[in-house]
């Protein structure tokens, strides 16, 4: 005797990068598996084609997880783990007036949200007639960047997320760039346009949600920021 096929509900979501709309299904337990498992070795590569294996398979293949920004995969991602494991999830957060308290917080993950700042621009004026034309980080660009305060980490970050260097009405496309120029180019840049470079990751928009937090043994309520992916994990 055959075993029934199994239905599968399909939802719809907005791309919050581009406004697209895009259809999505649960994950199924043999997907769930291999999230699980990738989450436990701690390694960033395996999580990475678990997440990218995810976005693909639920979305039907119309989503390349390769060419989309990481805010878009985090809401994706948290919108199709919704509606696979339920809604609500229950998470331990640690209250902030002491800083040593922990207590117990439910959230919508429907609730949760990509905020971008007012002041964000994605380019970088480095005089009158040049400027850095900046894109934002994909899935690769994740891996194996473990302190993103470190400075070496900051440098490979921006320079993966060069898109366009202009100078005036001529354009240098960063594949078109050498390393050793891209180098030199960014080792003389001021310390001002240094640090807007890393403003703009810093402004970015991400996937971010407040939670009001009351300490049982202060009594006082404070609000705490969860951002990224997994910490929205219960």
């Amino acid at each position: 005797m055959t075993l029934p096929k199994l239905e599968t509900p399909i939802y719809e979501l907005e791309l919050p990068s581009t406004g697209e709309k895009v259809k999505y299904r649960p994950f199924l337990v043999k997907e769930q598996k291999v999230l699980m498992l990738a989450s436990e070795s701690e390694d960033d590569t395996q999580l990475k084609d678990a997440l990218a294996n995810i976005i693909s398979s639920c979305t039907f293949k119309k989503i390349d997880p390769y060419q989309i920004p990481m805010f878009d995969i985090e809401f994706m991602f948290l919108r199709i783990r919704g509606k696979s494991v339920g809604e609500k999830v229950e998470l331990n957060i640690l209250c902030p007036d002491d800083n040593k308290t922990r207590v117990n917080v439910k959230i919508n993950l429907e609730d949760i949200d990509v905020h971008m700042k007012k002041e964000h621009t994605n380019e970088i004026r480095v005089t009158k007639d040049i400027k850095i034309v900046m894109r934002y980080p994909f899935l690769n660009d994740m891996v194996n960047i473990t302190d993103k305060s470190d400075t070496t980490s900051v440098f490979a970050m921006i320079k993966r997320c060069i898109s366009e260097i202009h100078d005036g009405d001529k354009v240098h496309n960063i594949i078109d760039i050498s390393n050793k120029e891209l180098d030199e180019f960014l080792d003389n840049l001021s310390t001002k346009v240094f640090e807007n470079l890393g403003e703009f990751f810093v402004s970015m928009p991400k996937v971010i949600h407040s939670v009001k937090v009351k300490n049982p043994k202060t009594k006082k309520t404070g609000v705490v920021e969860i951002e990224g992916i997994q910490s929205f994990f219960g």
